[in-house]
């Protein structure tokens, strides 16, 4: 079984998770918050809320990714995949600017990560054989 195209797409999510440990650094270093503080302006909090929720996410996301690709196929695992990383960029870049815009990238990728969900219990289920 070759799931490559379900390996690159978790590769460009952990990508994506680089970037926002950068963010985090860099309004650091920008607003003087030494580590380990965890509190700052609301730019560096922001940032780290970012960060936050993209772990806790991620704790849901790749188990339903990886069980999708396995039951369900990796091309559609990878589709879906692709939409909740987009949906996970879109709610970084939201949010960074303003908290309050950060609900669309939420929703895009809570419900792919639910659509993989289901397409693990569907394939396991043997309904798409």
């Amino acid at each position: 079984m070759h799931l490559q195209w379900t390996s690159w797409l978790t590769l460009a999510v952990l990508c994506m998770y680089i970037w926002n440990v950068i963010i985090v650094g860099r309004m650091r270093n920008v607003h003087k918050v030494p580590a380990p503080a965890m509190d700052g302006p609301p730019e560096f909090l922001r940032a780290m809320r970012v960060q936050a929720n993209t772990v806790e996410q991620m704790v849901f996301f790749f188990p339903a990714l990886w069980l999708c690709a396995v039951w369900s196929g990796d091309i559609p695992a990878a589709l879906l995949g692709l939409v909740w990383l987009f949906g996970r960029i879109i709610y970084a870049l939201a949010y960074l600017k303003d908290a309050s815009k950060r609900s669309t990238g939420f929703l895009i990728s809570s419900l792919a990560a639910i659509a993989l969900m289901l397409g693990a219990i569907v394939g396991l289920s043997g309904v798409l054989k």
